[in-house]
């Protein structure tokens, strides 16, 4: 009777593995869905086309870009929480998204330690502080001094006090004992094209969308908010040369609704990293801005995500923004 017992349970056991193994084997099985809280042509989205244009020929599956912006990436995140976790959706993630919004925001629609499990991280995207080609501000001296010799006359824009680049611009502030007025814009064309047009002094915003301008003589980069100098623009110097410790830098991962097939998951990772780690990918990802960093397994993203928001609570609390 054990014996029998066994054999029954060994049968199912190895009928679940095989299953388990075939499920693996075959997935994906229909398109995926990348959900985004960027529209299309931002930074984000051009990083994720990158990728999805790779993986839906690795996987035989068409890979498609699903952009719901607005919300401060409230819309965006609450629909890939809402996805059914059958392993065809994930979410193309940002710092606001994941880390930031929690912290500034009583009342989210949506949980992020219990709604995402990690995925992939995707890379870094630096901010910088810029002003116009033209600008007589010369560096990042020149308008601290400026924003101190006459305090709230230098405007620095950004994209409001609960965004990623508002927050930057609260802590230049702070760190620097500047004295510049903040004008928050609801998104970065709007921000740019009024620091294009000499209605603001200066503005804080991701390299991964105001590269092309900087490359076009239209903007310049006064300095980067990374902890060192960034690869492919190091003749900027990075903020932190200036103000000890200043680390400012957003970044992009996968997470995929609770619940998704481990399998799915894992191979999502596997693949992913493959595809950063090819030199022809990583070199189209960072001409647009973000620096790719292809060497954290599933285990390895959740240990910076836990990281990243016990640092950002640190900063939220220097910076005295609470949540509302």
């Amino acid at each position: 009777m054990k014996r029998r017992h066994f054999t029954q349970a060994t049968l199912l056991f190895t009928m679940g593995s095989w299953m388990k193994s075939g499920w693996a084997q075959s997935w994906p099985d229909k398109a995926i869905k990348w959900t985004l809280s960027q529209p299309p042509g931002s930074g984000p989205d051009n990083v994720a086309r990158i990728l999805s244009d790779r993986l839906a020929k690795l996987w035989g599956q068409a890979v498609v870009i699903d952009n719901k912006p607005g919300g401060q990436n409230t819309i965006g995140a609450l629909a890939a929480a809402r996805s059914a976790p059958d392993g065809s959706a994930f979410y193309f993630a940002t710092t606001a998204a994941l880390i930031t919004n929690p912290l500034l925001f009583k009342n989210l629609p949506y949980d992020t330690s219990k709604d995402f499990v990690p995925v992939a991280f995707i890379a870094r995207s630096p901010f910088a502080v810029l002003v116009k080609g033209d600008s007589n501000i010369a560096n990042i001296d020149d308008l601290i001094a400026r924003s101190k010799a006459s305090a709230g006359k230098l405007s620095l824009g950004n994209e409001g006090p609960r965004t990623f680049s508002g927050m930057i611009a609260r802590l230049f502030n702070a760190r620097a004992g500047a004295g510049a007025n903040l004008v928050a814009y609801a998104n970065v064309g709007q921000g740019t094209t009024d620091l294009m047009g000499g209605h603001v002094d200066a503005m804080v915003a991701d390299l991964a969308s105001t590269a092309p301008l900087v490359r076009q003589g239209k903007l310049k980069i006064l300095a980067t908010t990374a902890a060192k100098r960034v690869a492919g623009w190091e003749n900027v110097p990075a903020l932190s040369e200036k103000l000890s410790g200043f680390d400012m830098v957003g970044w992009f991962a996968v997470v995929a609704p609770t619940g998704t097939p481990a399998a799915a998951i894992e191979r999502s990772n596997r693949d992913i990293n493959a595809l950063l780690a090819d030199k022809e990918v990583a070199e189209r990802i960072a001409a647009i801005g973000p620096l790719v960093d292809s060497s954290m397994n599933v285990e390895a993203v959740g240990a910076f995500l836990r990281t990243e928001a016990l640092r950002w609570q640190a900063i939220t609390k220097e910076i005295g923004v609470l949540p509302e």
